[in-house]
């Protein structure tokens, strides 16, 4: 495990964008669409920021956590849980599932991908 402060410093500036969209932005395209977005780009800085693996792997397991919390939305698991009056619990865990959603995510990581490759990160496999 190598701490990568490039990585730590993407991951602090998303996560204040994903709060000010939350707490400010009220329409139907930058909350629903971009921050779903921009969420698997926050989970994969924070991943690059501990872990030494391949920006494939890193950006594959970043997708992977975001659809498994669509699906939890998707299994009303808030609810299940006995979380669906907690506003912090909804906020995290989310409420509806969509495949615009999944969709949002899926266009994340392959920004990822594609911004990684351009930096000329290496793709070889490195395991933790």
């Amino acid at each position: 495990m190598k701490f990568i402060k490039f990585y730590f410093i993407l991951f602090i500036t998303l996560f204040l964008v994903e709060c000010l969209i939350a707490l400010y932005v009220n329409d139907s395209i930058i909350r629903p669409y971009f921050g779903d977005l921009l969420v698997v780009i926050m989970v994969y800085c924070f991943v690059k920021t501990f872990f030494h693996i391949s920006p494939v792997r890193a950006a594959f397991g970043s997708l992977t956590f975001a659809y498994l919390v669509e699906f939890s939305q998707y299994m009303n698991l808030a609810a299940r849980l006995g979380l669906q009056h907690s506003k912090l619990a909804v906020t995290v865990m989310g409420y509806a599932f969509s495949w615009v959603d999944m969709l949002a995510y899926t266009l994340g990581a392959i920004i990822v991908i594609i911004i990684e490759k351009q930096r000329g990160n290496t793709f070889k496999a490195s395991i933790i």
